[in-house]
C-alpha cells in the first residue's frame, strides 16, 4: 500500500473527529453567525501565517537525499506566500476589523496546533509537516467550496470574503494531485509512520480549533 492510501485509511477516526465538529455541522445545517465566521477567519489567520515560514524550516532541515522534496516545498513556498493577507481581507468584507485580528494572540487550540508544527519538524522529523500538509489541504478540498456557498447564502456576504475558503476549494484539486504523487514517492515504512502519524495529530489538533471556536472572544477582538 502507497503512502497517500496509508494516510487515507489510517486517520478515518481522525478525520471524522474533524468533520463532527459541532461548528461544522451547524454550518452545512444552516445555522451559522457572522461571528462563527469571523472566528474561523481570525484563528485561520494566526495558524496560516506559519505556513511559509514552516516550509522554509522543512526545506532546509531535509537531508541530501530528499533534494527532490526540497525542490516541491520551493513550490509549495511560491504558491502559499501571502495567504494570511487573503484572510485579513475576508475578515475584512465581512465588516470587521482586520488589524485587530492581525494583532490578536491566537486561541489556544490554535497555538498549539502551530506549536507542535514547529516541535515536531525540529525535535522528530522534517517530514512531519507533510502531515499537516495532508490534513489541511484535503480538509479544504472536502469543505471549503461547500462551506463558502452555505455560509454566502445564510449570511448574505459578498463574493470578496471568501477568498481564503475558494481559493482551498475545487481550485485546490491540483495541489491534492501534487502532494499524492510526492507522498508515494516515499517508500520507507519508517519515514512513512512519521507523516501517518503526524496526519493523526494534526486532525485532532486541528479539529480542537473548530471545536473551541469562540462567538465571544470573535466579537471581542473585531469590535
Amino acid at each position: 500500500m502507497n503512502l497517500y492510501q496509508r494516510l487515507e485509511n489510517e486517520t478515518q477516526k481522525e478525520r471524522a473527529y474533524l468533520v463532527s465538529s459541532p461548528v461544522i455541522r451547524r454550518c452545512f445545517a444552516g445555522d451559522v453567525c457572522l461571528s462563527d465566521y469571523i472566528a474561523f477567519l481570525s484563528q485561520a489567520y494566526h495558524h496560516v501565517k506559519h505556513t511559509v515560514p514552516l516550509l522554509m524550516a522543512t526545506g532546509a532541515a531535509l537531508p541530501d537525499d530528499k533534494e527532490w522534496l526540497r525542490e516541491a516545498v520551493a513550490e509549495y513556498i511560491e504558491e502559499e506566500m501571502g495567504h494570511q493577507e487573503w484572510i485579513l481581507n475576508d475578515i475584512a468584507a465581512c465588516g470587521a476589523d482586520k488589524e485587530k485580528v492581525r494583532n490578536s494572540q491566537p486561541a489556544a487550540a490554535t497555538e498549539l496546533m502551530v506549536s507542535y508544527a514547529w516541535d515536531s519538524i525540529r525535535r522528530k522529523s522534517p517530514l512531519c509537516f507533510f502531515g499537516m500538509v495532508f490534513v489541511l489541504e484535503g480538509t479544504s478540498i472536502a469543505l471549503a467550496d461547500n462551506a463558502a456557498v452555505s455560509i454566502q447564502e445564510q449570511l448574505d456576504l459578498p463574493r470578496n470574503a471568501f477568498s481564503y475558503l475558494r481559493s482551498h476549494g475545487s481550485l485546490d484539486q491540483e495541489h491534492i494531485v501534487f502532494f499524492k504523487n510526492l507522498m508515494n514517492k516515499i517508500e520507507d515504512v519508517e519515514e512513512q509512520n512519521i507523516i501517518v502519524h503526524s496526519a493523526k495529530m494534526f486532525f485532532q489538533l486541528y479539529a480542537n480549533i473548530f471545536r473551541t471556536l469562540s462567538q465571544d472572544t470573535a466579537i471581542q477582538e473585531v469590535a
